[in-house]
């Protein structure tokens, strides 16, 4: 190579070199330049973009039933992280706790052994690891006990613990009434039921966080001073009574498992108040087996069929059409209305009868004969009879979903649709619309709006409470009424529903209910079996509907199939109400006794002196025994001591049966009962020496 060459190459080389190392120092001088002039600008906008403000949910209210039992609660759980590269754990300090650290979570939790729990923790510090998962869904007394443990016990700085709580809906009585109280979907957009529908009010306000976004997408909470603490939500407190909404859902289950229906809805109401005491809703699953699905009792709107001929009673009561007592001939069960033939349910070879017993064996020729021979070219007449009872209007129940009842307008009537709608069809209404329709002749013609929710509550403060509201008063006339009562009261008496009230210790009043479902646009499926009424019939205080749909064996009449739900929710409100006792037995106080004063033979003091405050009745009491027993002096009551000799029978002659057994139990005595009723007798005289162990056998009367 030439000389000249040589140099031109070499010189090529330095020119390179050169311009290579002048690029190194002006990207070396645009570094230092970055990092020191600039460093704190960038810095903060890259917090910007990785430390940010995060929604934390509040704690959601409880749902309670009306004696404050929990019906729904969120239960708090934890997953338990540790940031291991927290400036405040100290080299030292880490090493010095990490083996009673590994030992204390072996011991506690049992899944590891101490070796493995020191390895995994050794690991997490080398990789500098800052949300490393030590435990998840830790149940609030498991994270106390793991912030008692070596190095956690030291706190957030110096541990590096951090802790992310978690809420679990969980309903303590497991399904019972769950379509009631409903749920919010995960991601808050499917909601039902009582959660759905108050679900501003439970969830309360959400607060806010600072977060840091690690790399990998980690989110961890930083010390802020800006942090908002979520408020929790109200507590919600029910009308619903836990133990009649078991005994109606059970009673329903029954019904729908003996029948093998579709489903069934049972709705038990105050009559006075509006209260939703139970509303159960069941239906079919694949397997066989019922759960709570859907509501049926607000949004299943069906052909009433006869419990609607209570409507069409009453407007041929109010405009002054029929009497009750008056005869009809129904025509041995079977009339033609145009080209269509109606039939009555049930063959009973009669002809003429009184109009109250053609409504109480639920005659469908003889509520549409009176129906179509009045009505008849005023069906806007008719029509607006039904308007008036508020069939057409929505119940207002504070849980969403209700369905609109459907009534057909006068203009849309066929030939043959004023007979047929007379008997319930050719319309759809829900079975809490109709309840709250039959609530009204409960209530002696006044409509109270039904409520499921009495008052809100923040930390057992009440905020806002719910009261009865009266929606219309005076909706049948007083001269209507008593004849609507005997017409609901014969149907348990000598019609279609009088197996109700076999052997019933109070008088119930309703109406059954048989409608035929449509198929393809016919009615030639199955049916529909139903009972709405109310008891005590002699002085209302609740008042009952149940559905049941498709019952396919053991019959489908609404007497035998939805009757017996009734009547087993009616006799367990009889048996644990103290109040419809009462009222039932018409016990008569101080203002209606005429001078009949009742006496209590034997019984504890404080329970006599307060039967007899409760009745109005005036008594006398120098008794400083806790037994006493009710004489009349003067005429007037006293309570005078009932001397218990230790070791001698006492007389339990007069006393009431649990008031008599406690007393002869608490002396030794072994007993034996037969009958109902009060004492009337006893084996063992009274004053003879007691044989503790002895058998004592008490006849009731």
């Amino acid at each position: 190579m030439s000389t000249n060459k040589r140099k031109d190459v070499i010189w090529r080389v330095y020119v390179a070199f050169f311009g290579i190392v002048l690029f190194g120092m002006a990207v070396l001088g645009k570094t230092l330049h970055t990092q020191v002039s600039e460093g704190a600008h960038w810095k903060g906008m890259a917090d910007s973009l990785t430390i940010f403000s995060k929604t934390i949910a509040p704690e959601r209210g409880n749902i309670y039933s009306e004696d404050g039992r929990m019906l729904a609660t969120s239960l708090p759980f934890f997953d338990v992280r540790l940031d291991l590269a927290a400036n405040g754990i100290v080299k030292e300090t880490f090493a010095k706790n990490i083996d009673s650290l590994s030992l204390c979570l072996a011991n506690f939790f049992g899944d590891k052994t101490q070796s493995q729990y020191r390895s995994e923790l050794m690991n997490a510090r080398k990789d500098k690891n800052r949300y490393y998962l030590l435990k998840a869904n830790l149940s609030y007394t498991q994270l106390k006990a793991l912030k008692t443990f070596a190095l956690l016990w030291q706190g957030r700085n110096k541990s590096g613990l951090i802790v992310i709580q978690k809420n679990k809906r969980i309903m303590p009585f497991g399904d019972l009434a769950e379509r009631t109280i409903g749920y919010v979907g995960a991601q808050g957009d499917y909601k039902v039921g009582l959660e759905g529908s108050f679900d501003k009010e439970l969830n309360g306000v959400e607060g806010q966080i600072l977060v840091q976004r690690l790399a990998g997408g980690t989110l961890v909470p930083v010390n802020g001073d800006d942090d908002i603490d979520p408020q929790a939500g109200h507590d919600i407190y029910t009308t619903i009574d836990i133990n009649l909404q078991d005994v109606a859902e059970n009673a329903l289950y029954k019904a729908l498992v003996s029948h093998e229906a579709d489903w069934g809805t049972c709705i038990l109401m105050e009559v006075k108040t509006g209260k939703i005491k139970a509303m159960a809703n069941l239906t079919t699953n694949k397997d066989g087996s019922y759960s709570e699905k859907f509501n049926y009792a607000l949004g299943e709107r069906t052909e009433p069929g006869s419990t609607f001929k209570l409507a069409s009673m009453i407007a041929l009561l109010e405009d002054g059409f029929i009497n009750i007592n008056d005869s009809i001939d129904i025509e041995y069960g079977e009339k033609k209305y145009d080209k269509q033939i109606m039939h009555d349910a049930e063959e009973h070879g009669l002809k003429k009868v009184s109009i109250k017993h053609a409504f109480a064996i639920s005659s469908n020729v003889g509520v549409s004969k009176m129906v179509y021979n009045n009505y008849r070219g005023k069906e806007k007449q008719f029509y607006q009879h039904l308007c008036d009872l508020r069939l057409n209007r929505l119940t207002g129940l504070e849980i969403k979903g209700e369905t609109t009842p459907k009534i057909k307008l006068p203009a849309e009537y066929s030939g043959v649709s004023l007979p047929w709608i007379s008997v319930g069809y050719e319309q759809q209404i829900t079975p809490l619309q109709m309840l709250c329709f039959y609530n009204i002749i409960a209530n002696n013609g006044t409509a109270v709006k039904p409520y499921i929710v009495s008052e809100f509550k923040e930390f057992n403060k009440t905020v806002k409470t719910f009261l009865p509201i009266v929606e219309q008063e005076k909706m049948i006339s007083d001269k209507s009424m008593p004849a609507v009562k005997q017409l609901l009261e014969a149907v348990c008496i000598e019609g279609t529903g009088k197996e109700l009230s076999k052997d019933a210790p109070y008088k119930i009043a309703g109406k059954t209910g048989t409608t035929k479902l449509i198929v393809n646009g016919k009615y030639e499926g199955g049916y529909n079996a139903s009972f709405i009424g109310y008891f005590p019939a002699d002085n209302p205080q609740y008042s009952c509907a149940v559905m049941i749909s498709n019952p396919t064996i053991n019959g489908y009449y609404g007497g035998s199939v939805a009757g017996p739900v009734f009547r087993e929710v009616a006799d367990k409100v009889y048996a644990t109400c103290s109040s419809i006792h009462l009222a039932v037995n018409l016990v008569k106080t101080s203002d209606t006794m005429n001078g009949e004063k009742p006496l209590i033979a034997y019984g504890k003091s404080a329970e006599i002196e307060k039967i007899y405050q409760m009745l109005r009745i005036p008594f006398i009491s120098n008794a400083k025994s806790a037994w006493v027993s009710s004489n009349l002096v003067n005429n007037k009551i006293q309570l005078t001591d009932n001397e218990m000799i230790d070791n001698q029978v006492p007389n339990v002659k007069g006393m009431g049966l649990k008031d008599a057994i406690y007393l002869l139990e608490s002396k030794g005595l072994k007993v034996q009962v037969s009958g109902v009723g009060k004492v009337n007798t006893q084996s063992i005289l009274p004053g003879a020496l007691i044989t503790k162990g002895n058998i004592i056998i008490l006849t009731l009367s």
